[in-house]
Order: structure tokens, then sequence, then C-alpha cells
């Protein structure tokens, strides 16, 4: 977290330009007093080290500054995107589960069979196909010529009207889960096929056990180690790879206010921001870590 936090506030300084310029633009003319002023105000002309140092120790007692562009503190303006893109994240994840899991598991249990080819062949193209490409192609397809659902803009909020909500967010969840079902169903189908081959598999098979029991007891509990891991890093890379979908389909979350603030140099809410998403990412592994012993006795009692 102090690495992220360091390499953030470092990088965002390399980017051409100050939050200054970026908030007055060409049409405001100041005077270089004037613009000494506004840095100093803002605290930009102290040296790196002690604008990092200030940063950090008034992150310790819980304030991460103020957005320049809004003027108002960089946890709330966070506090009111992150709903967004947490909702999004989870549709994207139970539509790559729900997708991806039953396709791997019957693609293991019936390798070289027509649905393990279609199965793997989609499992590539879902790879290969950019989010940005297939977000544009749903919008043009879906609401542009067909007018199924709205494509973008109008966000409400889940608890206000939880079925325009879902309308609004099906097509950005498809995006991002069409490449994490993907890879879910190739991972799930290899872990799956490792442990078809196991001495454990094999002597339950011949004590007796009816396959759907071994298949549920045995091989799915032990496979789901390696999914689980999979789907705790990619769920953590959606929470702050969502930049592109967010804007293409206007979704008010945390990856558009990020890229926002990186285009006006607002300094203050891309370390907070970005600090943020390495937060929930580390929180992520962490709970799957957990879920090892609850999948793996072995793990448990190590």
């Amino acid at each position: 977290m102090l690495g992220v936090s360091l390499l953030t506030f470092l990088f965002i300084r390399l980017i051409p330009g100050d939050a200054i310029a970026a908030r007055l633009g060409t049409s405001t003319a100041l005077t270089p007093d004037q613009l000494a002023s506004l840095r100093s105000y803002f605290g930009l002309d102290q040296p790196l080290p002690l604008q990092y140092w200030n940063w950090l120790t008034s992150l310790l007692r819980g304030d991460a500054g103020y957005s320049i562009r809004t003027g108002r503190p960089v946890f709330l303006e966070i506090a009111q995107r992150l709903p967004a893109t947490l909702e999004l994240a989870l549709a994207a994840t139970a539509i790559a589960l729900a997708v991806g899991l039953p396709l791997g598991l019957l693609s293991a249990l019936r390798p070289r069979s027509r649905l393990d080819v279609a199965a793997r062949i989609g499992g590539l193209v879902g790879l290969s196909l950019p989010n940005f490409w297939l977000g544009t192609l749903i919008i043009v397809l879906f609401s542009l010529y067909l007018r199924w659902l709205p494509n973008t803009g109008g966000y409400v909020d889940l608890l206000q009207d939880p079925l325009g909500n879902l309308r609004l967010l099906l097509f950005p969840a498809v995006t991002l889960g069409f490449a994490l079902a993907a890879a879910t169903m190739r991972m799930t189908r290899s872990a799956m096929l490792d442990v078809l081959g196991a001495d454990y598999v094999r002597t339950a098979t011949a004590k007796g056990l009816a396959p759907r029991v071994v298949v549920r007891r045995h091989v799915l509990k032990n496979g789901l180690i390696v999914v689980i891991t999979l789907l705790g890093i990619q769920v953590g890379q959606l929470l702050g790879g969502a930049v592109v979908v967010e804007e293409i389909f206007s979704v008010p979350g945390v990856g558009r206010l990020l890229l926002n603030a990186i285009v006006q140099r607002d300094y203050a809410l891309v370390q907070g921001a970005v600090l943020v998403i390495a937060i929930l990412f580390v929180a992520l592994n962490i709970i799957v870590d957990l879920l090892y012993g609850y999948l793996d006795p072995r793990i448990r009692l190590a």
C-alpha cells in the first residue's frame, strides 16, 4: 500500500502540466504572482518529498485532501462513486461464474467432445476481444438497432429504482464479464481435468460412489481453489480496470472519476482513488486466502 501510494504520487506528477494549468485552461490569463499564489495555496510549490510527507501524514489521520476541481473531500467524492463500481464488478463476476463455471466443468467431464471444442473456441474468442470494441458493438447492435435497452446515461441508484439500475448496468456487466467468463471457463476446465486424474477420485469411483457425488464432493471443491485464486485477482482488476467500460456506458464509477482526475491533474483525487482500489484489491486477496481453508481441509489443518 505504501509502495502504491508512492508510485502514484510520482507518476501523476510526470505528466506535463499541473493542476493549476489544467483547472484554469487557456482562456484564463493570470499574472506570475497570481499563479505563484495559487501554487502556494495548494502546496504545489513545495519540494516533492515534503508534498508526499504532508499528504501521507494527513492520510494517516483520515484526511486524503480535497479535490482541486470540486473543492470537496477526496474520500467523499470516492464514496459517492464507489457503489456503482462495486455493483458493476459484482454483476460482471456473477455473469462470469454463471457462464464460465458450468461450461468449464462440463467441458472437463466430456473432453474432446463437441461441447468441449465449442467451449474452448468460445473461451479463446472471449479472451481476444477488447472491452472497448465489445462494448461499442453491444451499444450499436442492441441499443441503436434493436432498441432493447438504453445504451448510456441516466444512471439511477439501486435502492431508488432496482429495475432501472439493472437495465442500465446489464450491458456494462456483460462487457466486463465476457472476458472473465472465458478465463473462468478455461481455468475451471484445466483445474477439473487435473483433479479428475487424482488418486482419491479414482478411489472414490472404485468404492461405488455415484458420479455426481464424486464430482460434487471431491472434484469440484478441490478444483475450485485455482478458480477462486483467478477470481480474486480478476475481480480486483475489474475495480480498477473498468475505466474504459465506465466511460463507454457513462457509468459514474470510480474508474471514470479516476480518468477525469488524471486528465485534470487532480493530484489528491488520483492518489486517493488509486489507494482505495489498492485497498480493495488487497482485501479481496485476503478473503481468497481465507476461502482456501474452507475448500480444502488440508490447508485449514496445516
